[in-house]
């Protein structure tokens, strides 16, 4: 049996937002003998991997992409592991920041990564960059523009990333909805 780990935070009324985003509205109801669920959300909810149309000039969406694209060898970043950072990878950033998650200060004072270091990326051609925070910089996205630019996906509000510490080699797996849009909701997984 193959051993996983899920860093996707789970979607309920009290999916905390970006300021400004819509509140999460899951409803149930009854249809005959069936319950049913309704939701109502941003597709910047919860766990989420932006695409590029999101921040640049782009006609995908979501469903355009191969499937793929959003699937690759992990590594967990720090700066002692740089070479390690491959051509494809997925690079995970632990700040541990995903603690405040439910904290308004989740959404303001996220620690944020530099131009150069999303200019290294893009030199190596990873595959996406997941974080630990709702964002990987601020207004005005110079890192979200630079990433989308070069096909990098943001995989946003990851969790449980202290499980990877002392694991050589991971697959992540963050399949979004196949949907006509921007960004999607997904359950990202590492297996080991």
């Amino acid at each position: 049996m193959m051993n996983l780990i899920d860093i996707s935070h789970v979607i309920n009324k009290n999916t905390p937002v970006y300021p400004g985003d819509i509140c999460v509205q899951l409803d149930e109801y009854k249809h005959g003998n069936c319950i049913i669920n309704n939701l109502t959300t941003c597709m910047h909810a919860g766990t989420h991997i932006d695409m590029p149309k999101h921040m640049i000039a782009s006609d995908k969406t979501a469903a355009d992409y191969p499937i793929g694209n959003f699937i690759g060898e992990g590594i967990l970043f720090d700066i002692n592991n740089i070479d390690a950072v491959k051509e494809s990878s997925v690079v995970i950033i632990h700040t541990g920041f995903d603690k405040y998650y439910h904290e308004p200060k989740y959404f303001t004072d996220y620690p944020a990564i530099s131009l150069d270091l999303a200019e290294f990326f893009v030199s190596k051609k990873i595959k996406m960059l997941a974080l630990d925070t709702p964002s990987p910089d601020y207004y005005p996205f110079p890192v979200h523009k630079l990433l989308l630019a070069n096909d990098i996906f943001i995989l946003e509000n990851v969790t449980n990333l202290e499980k990877l510490h002392g694991i050589p080699k991971f697959e992540v797996i963050a399949l979004p909805l196949k949907i006509e849009a921007e960004a999607s909701l997904v359950r990202a997984v590492c297996r080991l």
